[in-house]
């Protein structure tokens, strides 16, 4: 019970660094597009399942398309994303010029960061809550019970300092200029 409580809270870590990486923080990175899906004939479609994504500088995105016709959906979509980004298509390929970081976007970018970590500190919460519950239901003995809940509390003590780290290492990211 102990291990699969483990793999929760791993999972929930993992996703956690995932949703860190499309945070930017000033230069180009691919990834930061992840999140974004077109609506491509459609079907909502992840736009690196439509397109390459480069980075030829750095502070720029290329996307080449593999279909050329859903470029309008491809900058339409990543207007919508709410990523700050300003797509510019010359028919082609979509290029997109990342601006350089004022103070007040990093301190947005970091509030979100913050909110995406709390996140995650709820999710490990909530595998605690359901191993107490099954500890509960297995009718242990008390000293048992007792033992297996400091079990759990430990792990989530791990885990909320292993995101607590993350978010410095995050957080010093964003404020480095």
């Amino acid at each position: 019970m102990i291990t699969e409580i483990r793999e929760k809270m791993e999972k929930s870590i993992d996703s956690y660094e995932q949703r860190l990486k499309t945070v930017r923080a000033g230069r180009a990175n691919p990834s930061s597009l992840d999140g974004v899906s077109v609506n491509y004939y459609g079907t909502i479609t992840p736009l690196k399942q439509l397109a390459t994504i480069s980075v030829p500088e750095a502070t720029q995105l290329l996307i080449k398309p593999f279909d050329k016709g859903c470029l309008k959906d491809i900058e339409k979509a990543i207007f919508e994303s709410n990523l700050g980004y300003t797509p510019n298509n010359d028919g082609e390929t979509i290029r997109i010029v990342i601006p350089a970081l004022t103070e007040e976007r990093r301190k947005e970018l970091i509030k979100q960061v913050k909110a995406i970590a709390e996140d995650t500190k709820v999710s490990i919460r909530n595998a605690r809550h359901e191993g107490i519950d099954r500890a509960k239901k297995l009718e242990l003995p008390e000293d048992e019970l007792k033992q297996t809940e400091k079990e759990i509390q430990d792990l989530v003590n791990e885990y909320n300092k292993k995101i607590d780290t993350l978010l410095k290492e995050k957080e010093q990211e964003l404020l480095t200029v």
